[in-house]
């Protein structure tokens, strides 16, 4: 089994603000890679990012990814993820598939990630269709999909959640009309609702406020990491959330930290995420003597 190179060539990227290290020269399975993405994550000792992606052949599709989040965890998907894999694999020669669309095998499935020229670097991913099941979104209990404002009281909040997975699990706020979404206590409630036993393999947390039918404001406690500037599957659960609450139509501009993510859904099939992916600075990440890589 390969080991950790004591060098790694990577590119740091980010999608609206949600930022990772992407390198495809890790091996696809090893015990101290959970260690080595909290050592690169590190904003003060590392490279600093939300997540570390792993560029890796696939028997099932062009590419695979697998990313694991900045406390050391593996995440089944990541949308802003997959669109700066797809640009690092095409601009780097990794893939050139004969249509343009990158078939990526992820934890979630394969998706299919399409570059769009002349637009400012933005790639289009089909993400699939919205999983609305509890067992989907590892949620401890018996109900009718789609789960429509749960309630859920936390640290004295009494929240109204609606249950979304995206192959990977979210759990829905939607704020009351003339609620200040900047004022909502985030960093608070977000771990809270993260580590609530309610949920089995813990959860994503969207706390949302509705413009109007194109445009909806969100931030988001990604599991695993904390309160970042912009969360792929997130836009794409919080979208399909509001319009089971018939409150936006079918295409939506999401309003993030970072930026704007543009979200299509007809309300049956799969849903498109739409943005930007931007490379940062390429490097190479060198192994210490001083850091134990199993610990």
């Amino acid at each position: 089994m390969m080991a950790i190179p004591a060098q790694v060539p990577f590119w740091k990227m980010h999608g609206t603000g949600n930022d990772f290290v992407l390198t495809d020269a890790l091996p696809a399975e090893d015990g101290a890679l959970p260690a080595l993405a909290r050592a690169v994550c590190d904003r003060h000792f590392g490279v600093g990012a939300d997540g570390l992606i792993l560029v890796l052949p696939s028997t099932r599709a062009d590419l695979r990814m697998r990313i694991f989040n900045a406390d050391g965890s593996e995440a089944e998907m990541c949308g802003n993820g997959i669109r700066c894999f797809t640009r690092f694999a095409l601009e780097r020669g990794l893939a050139a598939p004969g249509d343009g669309a990158l078939r990526v095998e992820t934890g979630a499935g394969v998706l299919t990630a399409q570059a769009q020229r002349d637009s400012g670097g933005a790639v289009r991913v089909a993400m699939g269709a919205p999983r609305l099941a509890p067992h989907d979104v590892g949620a401890r209990i018996e109900a009718v999909a789609p789960v429509l404002d749960l309630p859920l009281e936390v640290g004295g909040h009494a929240l109204a959640l609606t249950l979304v997975s995206m192959g990977n699990p979210h759990a829905v706020h939607l704020l009351d009309d003339g609620a200040d979404l900047d004022a909502f206590p985030l960093a608070t409630v977000g771990p809270l609702v993260e580590h609530d036993p309610l949920f089995a393999n813990r959860t994503n947390f969207e706390v949302v406020r509705v413009h109007d039918r194109g445009r909806i404001a969100l931030r988001v406690w990604e599991r695993g990491v904390g309160e970042t500037l912009a969360c792929g599957t997130g836009a794409c659960a919080t979208v399909v959330a509001a319009r089971l609450h018939r409150l936006v139509d079918d295409a939506v501009d999401v309003q993030l930290p970072g930026g704007t993510l543009r979200i299509e859904w007809d309300g049956a099939r799969e849903v498109h995420l739409i943005g930007p992916a931007a490379r940062v600075f390429a490097s190479t990440w060198e192994d210490s003597t001083s850091r134990e890589w199993g610990a």
